[in-house]
């Protein structure tokens, strides 16, 4: 009886999965935020043996941007089960624990708006919007309600994971959700942009890609951006971060996202109006637009037209975009038992490790002191080392060699040691 029991229970769990596109098994759906605003999700259950789902953690990945997709980019170009070309990735994480992605905050990927002062305008709306998806989700898949919950995330997706963590735990203090939220993962993250935009001359002149004209006049701009913040004068700072993006197009052959990749000396291509123009992948983007408009929206019976990048997030979020959280996590410090793990590669340029660096050592924090008394040690994977990491209590730091902007996609050895020490080995 009991076996036959069993079986029955580990039936029903996998009934209750859906068979979208590729070959995990998923659930999906979409979640009305607020009135007008709707957010879709894609969870690939773990290919993990184990005996049921819920034997793995559940993580969130959340894309940056702000206005790209999670549901996309993060998923088929970093470490969900199948890669651009539609072919298992070796390095998924779905091997290791579930994976939820999310077109946060809403109207990007599949999410959409029914009009346009229905999207998020600044970081608090997003968490607030994220914890009513959240409630949301948790009807719909209610076994991981006791599951522990982890978030990764990239870029701007960590100023919004930042956000969206302190409000899942005063909620969860407050009886006003249930789950079990033990950490979360920022990734390359616009946590302080100003800390950021200081060191982009110093991180360039250091490669040889300007010399020190074109060093005092990064610099030059960059002291403005600074003055701009200071001033709680956010339009200026996010025009003049722009201005610094531009020169630093006509200055070098830099990739943003990776000062390593090779660029192209075709610049005839229309730039995007938001985000680093050398970096734009036009045949990444087409590639993907070919995937989720034409193959994934008919296999999850979804009539939404899927966007890459949507410039509508940005613009309505362009008021808040310089503005920094580090107060947010000292708090996630200071006031949680969460586990903050902050990771950066050394090659990324738009989010610097100079630039993490400086904010990371600028915390206030309890036990600061012993932060900053403990050294970094080298970690490795199959006998070759892929960083350093920094650890004391709740708080850790990883700095990854090999990697750029998308850790994931660049170092995912280096990403699998992150992911195994921050879950502690993927522990339920």
């Amino acid at each position: 009886m009991w076996c036959c029991l069993y079986f029955s229970i580990i039936f029903f769990q996998v009934a209750l999965a859906k068979h979208g596109f590729g070959t995990t098994d998923q659930d999906w759906g979409f979640v009305t935020v607020r009135e007008k605003a709707h957010m879709f999700w894609w969870l690939h259950y773990t290919t993990a043996k184990v005996d049921k789902y819920t034997d793995k953690p559940l993580i969130i990945w959340l894309q940056g941007g702000p206005g790209a997709s999670s549901t996309g980019y993060g998923n088929f170009a970093e470490l969900g089960p199948l890669d651009l070309s539609l072919e298992p990735r070796n390095s998924t994480w779905v091997q290791w624990a579930n994976v939820l992605f999310v077109d946060n905050p809403v109207g990007v990927g599949f999410g959409y708006v029914d009009s346009n002062d229905a999207y998020a305008q600044n970081n608090t709306q997003i968490g607030e919007d994220f914890l009513v998806f959240l409630k949301q989700f948790y009807k719909s898949v209610p076994e991981f309600k006791k599951v522990p919950l982890y978030i990764f995330c990239e870029s701007y997706g960590g100023k919004m994971t930042a956000e969206i963590a302190l409000v899942i735990d005063k909620a969860i203090k407050n009886g006003d959700i249930q789950a079990n939220l033990k950490g979360v993962g920022l990734g390359d993250s616009w946590i302080s942009p100003v800390d950021s935009v200081l060191t982009y001359a110093p991180y360039l002149l250091s490669l040889g890609q300007i010399d020190q004209q074109g060093y005092n006049l990064i610099m030059e701009i960059a002291n403005k951006v600074k003055t701009a913040v200071d001033q709680n004068d956010m339009e200026t700072a996010e025009n003049l971060w722009e201005s610094i993006e531009l020169n630093i197009e006509i200055l070098t052959h830099a990739d943003f996202y990776n000062v390593l990749t090779m660029a192209s000396s075709d610049l005839s291509f229309t730039p995007k109006k938001f985000g680093p123009i050398r970096s734009y992948n036009l045949k990444e983007e087409l590639d993907l637009d070919i995937i989720m408009n034409t193959k994934v929206a008919p296999a999850l019976n979804i009539s939404q037209e899927w966007v890459d990048q949507n410039n509508y997030v940005f613009s309505w979020l362009a008021n808040d975009f310089m503005n920094p959280v580090t107060k947010v996590v000292e708090k996630l410090l200071n006031e949680t038992d969460l586990t903050v793990a902050v990771y950066n590669g050394q090659l990324d340029l738009i989010v610097s490790t100079l630039g993490t660096l400086n904010w990371v050592k600028n915390l206030n924090f309890n036990g600061k002191d012993k932060w900053d008394a403990t050294s970094n040690v080298g970690f490795a994977i199959d006998g070759y080392y892929q960083g350093y990491v920094k650890k004391h209590g709740n708080f850790a730091l990883y700095l990854v060699d090999r990697a750029g902007h998308m850790v994931p996609k660049d170092n995912p050895s280096a990403m699998y040691y992150i992911l195994k020490d921050v879950t502690k080995n993927f522990k339920v």
